[in-house]
C-alpha cells in the first residue's frame, strides 16, 4: 500500500472522528491521489497512454486501498450532510407502505403473492391454493435466506408443472451468477443439488424431473450453453443441449404460454433465433424454427395449431405480426396479420384463448390494442395524458377474459388494473399509496415539450414539477436520460422523486435517440456511427430549457446511470458549462478499452450497439466520444460517480480511472466523488431500504449544492 494512501486513510478517519465538533473545511481535506503507472496502448497506429490501467485488478491491495480512499474523502465531504442523509432516508422510507403485497396472480390452481412485512427489506413469496381465502404457504421468506449476507438477490423462482418442487436461482455476490436450487414444496427440503454460474433461470419439462437452464462463461458472464438437468442426478452430468458458439449471442430458455413447447432463444443485438421442443418430450431433439439471418429480429409466440411471429421481416423496422403452422415455421410459411406500419411501433404481443392484445406506441404513447380472433373486435384501451406509462402487466392466465395491465403518469401513483375484455369494464386491484399524509397529485403538473437538436431533430422531453413555480431562471432542474439500446424510459411516477419536487426541483426525462421512444428510427439515429446524437439531443434539451427559464446553468444539474452514465461523461466534456452538478451512475466510461477486451463481460455481443473498434472506422469514432480518452484540462461540474466493486456489466475500474484521469487534469475547485460500493454490483444495494440510502446520498449531493439544508 502507497504511504500516501495509508497517510490519507489516517487523516480521513481522524476527521470523521471529530466531525462532530469541528467544522469541515472542503480545502482541508486532502485529494485522494494514486499512482500514475502509464500502460501504452496501441491500435491501428494509433497509441493512447493510459496512467491507470492498472486499476483493473481486483485483486490488487492498492487498488482496493484507492477505492477505500475515495470512499473515506467522499464520507469526509459528505460529513455535514449524513445527518440531512439520514432525514431523507427516513422521508423516503415513510412513503413506503411497508407491510405490502403485490395484487395476486393465477397460476395453475394457485394464487401467488409477494408480500413485505413492517421493518424488512427483502419479499416474502407465498401462494394459497384454489382460493384467495385458502391458507397460505410461504415458500421463500427472503429475509431469512439473506441472513449473514451483506448481497442477497433471489430470482427465477420457477414451479413444477405438478406444483410440488421451485427451483430458484441466488445471488450472494451481486455478480449476476446465480446458483440454482431445487426445493421440495411439500416438505420443505432443499434437495443437495447446486447447479453454479447460470442465469438463475429454468424450465420444467411437463414430467416435473427434467430442468432446462441457461449456464454462464466463467470470464465473459455470456450465457453460451442450454443444459439438461436430471433430479436427483450429479450435476456434473448435465448433458449440453445447446452451444451458442458466436460470441455475439447469447442463449436462454423458457417455456411457452401455452405450455406445449420448450424453447431456447439465440439473440444478439440484431439478430434473433428459436429453437422449439414439445415440452412433454424432454430426450427429444430441439428443431430449429427459422435459422438466423443477419439483421432479423423475430419473437414468437404459441396458440392452437399456429406460433405468431412478430418480426422486423421485409425492412419492417416498427414490426408486424405474422402467423405461421406449427409443422411450417420457416419464414416462407409466414403470413402477415398485423402488418407494419411506419408511424406505430409494435413492441410486444399477448396470447389469449379468445383475444390477442398488442402493446404499441405511436407519437412516444403506450397504446394497448384489444382485438378479437374471430375478428368480431378490435379496439384501443382508452388513456387521456400525454406523460403516461400503460403496459400489460402478468398474464400468465391463457384461459381467461381478463387483461391485467399497469398505469401511471408523473403525478399518478402507478395502479394495478384487471381488464375485462368481454364487458369492457375494469377493476383497479391496486393503486400505490404514498404515506405520510402530505402527498395530493393535484399539486403536482406534468407536461411534454419538445426541444430542437442541432440537426433539427425534434427530440421530447416529460417533465414534472410542483404546482406554483415561477419561470425565472431560478428553479433547480434535474434532468435524467438513458438513451441506448432501444431501451424506452417512459414518464412514470416515483414516491422517492417527491423530496425533490416538494424542495423546488423540476425533473425531466429527456427521450433522447438511443431509446425507442418516437419508433425503431430513434433508436437506430442513436447508435453505432450516430452515438453522439444521444449526446447532442441531451444537450439540446438542456439549452431548451434554459432559453425558456426553466431553469439556468446555476440550478441545472444532470444524472444517469451505465449507458446512461456514458451519456454523462460525454456531455461533461463537450459543454461543462451548461451544469451546476452531474450524478454518474455506474457509468460505462472507458469505451474502446472495454469494447477491445473481449475477456470483459458481455463485450462481444455489444458490437452491433457501439461498433467494434477492431475496425478502424468504429475505433476512431468510438475514441471522439469516449468519456475517458476525452477528459482534458479545464472547468467541470461538481460530480458525484458511484459504481459497485462487483458490477459485471461496468466494471468498477471504469469509473474509478475517469475520476482519477479528472482529478489529474481539471481546472476547477468544483467537488468531486467517488463512492464504490464494496459489496454490491450493477443494481447497486440489495434489499428495498438499503437501495433507498442511495437514493438519499444522490439527493443530498443535489440539495447540498443548492444549500438547501432539510
Amino acid at each position: 500500500m502507497k504511504k500516501s494512501i495509508i497517510v490519507f486513510l489516517m487523516t480521513a478517519t481522524l476527521i470523521n472522528s471529530c466531525k462532530e465538533h469541528l467544522p469541515i473545511m472542503k480545502n482541508e481535506i486532502p485529494v485522494p491521489t494514486v499512482a500514475k503507472k502509464p500502460t501504452k496502448l496501441e491500435k491501428h497506429g494509433d497509441v493512447r497512454i493510459d496512467n491507470y490501467y492498472w486499476l483493473n485488478d481486483r485483486e490488487n491491495p492498492e487498488v482496493i486501498a484507492y477505492l477505500e480512499a475515495e470512499n473515506a474523502y467522499n464520507d469526509a465531504m459528505t460529513a455535514h450532510t449524513k445527518d440531512f442523509q439520514k432525514d431523507l432516508f427516513q422521508e423516503l422510507k415513510g412513503r413506503i407502505k411497508e407491510d405490502d403485497s403485490s395484487v395476486p396472480y393465477k397460476l395453475n390452481g394457485y394464487w401467488y403473492i409477494k408480500r413485505y412485512e413492517e421493518g424488512k427489506g427483502y419479499p416474502i413469496h407465498t401462494r394459497k391454493k384454489g382460493s384467495l381465502d385458502a391458507p397460505e404457504e410461504i415458500l421463500f421468506d427472503v429475509n431469512e435466506m439473506a441472513k449473514g449476507h451483506s448481497y442477497y438477490k433471489l430470482t427465477g423462482i420457477n414451479i413444477s408443472p405438478d406444483n410440488k418442487l421451485a427451483a430458484f436461482g441466488v445471488d450472494t455476490v451481486s455478480r449476476r451468477q446465480y446458483v440454482i436450487h431445487i426445493k421440495n414444496l411439500e416438505t420443505g427440503e432443499i434437495y443437495k443439488e447446486k447447479i453454479e454460474n447460470t442465469t438463475g433461470s429454468s424450465t420444467w419439462a411437463t414430467d416435473n424431473k427434467t430442468l432446462f437452464y441457461a449456464n454462464k462463461d466463467e470470464q465473459t458472464l455470456r450465457s453460451e450453453k442450454i443444459f439438461k438437468h436430471k433430479l436427483g442426478d450429479d450435476v456434473a452430468n448435465d448433458e449440453v443441449i445447446f452451444h451458442e458458439e458466436d460470441e455475439t449471442f447469447i442463449t436462454f430458455v423458457y417455456k411457452t404460454k401455452s405450455r406445449k413447447y420448450i424453447v431456447i432463444g439465440s439473440y444478439s443485438t440484431l439478430t434473433m433465433e428459436y429453437r422449439i421442443l414439445e415440452a412433454d418430450n424432454p430426450d427429444g431433439e430441439f428443431r430449429i424454427f427459422q435459422p438466423r439471418v443477419r439483421g432479423l429480429e423475430y419473437g414468437i409466440s404459441h396458440y392452437g395449431n399456429h406460433f405468431y411471429v412478430m418480426s422486423n421481416k421485409d425492412a419492417a423496422i416498427n414490426f408486424k405480426l405474422s402467423k405461421t403452422p406449427e409443422d411450417k415455421t420457416g419464414m416462407e410459411h409466414w403470413e402477415d396479420i398485423i402488418p407494419h406500419r411506419t408511424d406505430v411501433l409494435l413492441e410486444d404481443v399477448e396470447i389469449f384463448k379468445d383475444y390477442l392484445v398488442l402493446s404499441e406506441r405511436a407519437n412516444g404513447l403506450n397504446k394497448i390494442r384489444i382485438i378479437r380472433w374471430d375478428g368480431s373486435e378490435d379496439y384501443y384501451l382508452p388513456f387521456d395524458n400525454e406523460t403516461y406509462t400503460a403496459n400489460t402487466s402478468v398474464n400468465v392466465d391463457f384461459d381467461t377474459k381478463i387483461l391485467r395491465y399497469s398505469y401511471n403518469s408523473m403525478t399518478t401513483p402507478a395502479s394495478v388494473i384487471d381488464f375485462n375484455m368481454e364487458t369492457k369494464t375494469k377493476e383497479v386491484k391496486k393503486e400505490q399509496e404514498v404515506l405520510g399524509g402530505k402527498f395530493d397529485k393535484n399539486n403536482y403538473m406534468s407536461e411534454r415539450l419538445w426541444a430542437t437538436s442541432e440537426d433539427g431533430t425534434k427530440v421530447p422531453m416529460s417533465v414534472v414539477y410542483r404546482k406554483g413555480i415561477k419561470r425565472d431562471g431560478s428553479n433547480p432542474l434535474l434532468q435524467y436520460a438513458y438513451g441506448s439500446y432501444g431501451n424506452t424510459i417512459d414518464p412514470f411516477f416515483s414516491s422517492a422523486r417527491l423530496s425533490l419536487l416538494d424542495r423546488g426541483f423540476i425533473y425531466v426525462l429527456a427521450h433522447v435517440r438511443g431509446g425507442e421512444y418516437l419508433g425503431r428510427n430513434w433508436y437506430d439515429d442513436g447508435k453505432l456511427m450516430d452515438k453522439k446524437n444521444t449526446f447532442i439531443d441531451f444537450i439540446a434539451c438542456s439549452k431548451y430549457l434554459i432559453e425558456q427559464k426553466y431553469t439556468s446553468p446555476e440550478h441545472l444539474y444532470a444524472s444517469g446511470g451505465s449507458a446512461g452514465g456514458l451519456l454523462m461523461g460525454a456531455i461533461v466534456n463537450m459543454n461543462p458549462e451548461l451544469y451546476n452538478g452531474v450524478i454518474a451512475s455506474v457509468p460505462f466510461v472507458d469505451v474502446i478499452t472495454t469494447m477491445l477486451d473481449d475477456s470483459i463481460p458481455l463485450t462481444t455481443g455489444e458490437y452491433d450497439e457501439w461498433g467494434n473498434p477492431n475496425q478502424k472506422e468504429y475505433y476512431h469514432y468510438m475514441k471522439s466520444y469516449s468519456p475517458y480518452d476525452n477528459v482534458a484540462a479545464k472547468k467541470y461540474p461538481n460530480m458525484l460517480v458511484t459504481t459497485g466493486l462487483h458490477d459485471s456489466q461496468v466494471q468498477y475500474w471504469e469509473p474509478a480511472k475517469w475520476v482519477a484521469k479528472l482529478r489529474e487534469l481539471k481546472t476547477d475547485t468544483n467537488i468531486l466523488l467517488l463512492h464504490t460500493n464494496m459489496d454490491a454490483g450493477h443494481g447497486g444495494a440489495s434489499g428495498r431500504f438499503e437501495a433507498l440510502k442511495e437514493v438519499a446520498e444522490e439527493y443530498a449531493f443535489l440539495l447540498d449544492l443548492e444549500n438547501i439544508k432539510e
